[in-house]
């Protein structure tokens, strides 16, 4: 497992606590009932201060899956 991939599912650990490594990777908006507007908004803050990048506010609708994340991060 690369390390941007295991410090993005330490962010998703604490924005989403009941989920597995396993079914984080496969996490999306759609999958995941509590992913809402202020999950998004929280995960984009701790990836920000965990890859020390700027998520902006056209970047949400990128996050909508781990990997649109993993996505995200990796790009910058």
């Amino acid at each position: 497992m690369n390390e941007s991939r295991t410090r993005l599912l330490q962010c998703f650990a604490a924005v989403f606590p009941e989920l597995t490594s396993a079914q984080a990777e496969s996490a999306s908006a759609e999958s995941i009932s509590g992913w809402d507007s202020v999950a998004t908004v929280t995960l984009a803050a701790l990836i920000e201060e965990e890859f020390a990048c700027s998520v902006e506010p056209e970047d949400y609708e990128k996050m909508t899956s781990f990997q649109g994340c993993l996505h995200l991060v990796e790009s910058r």
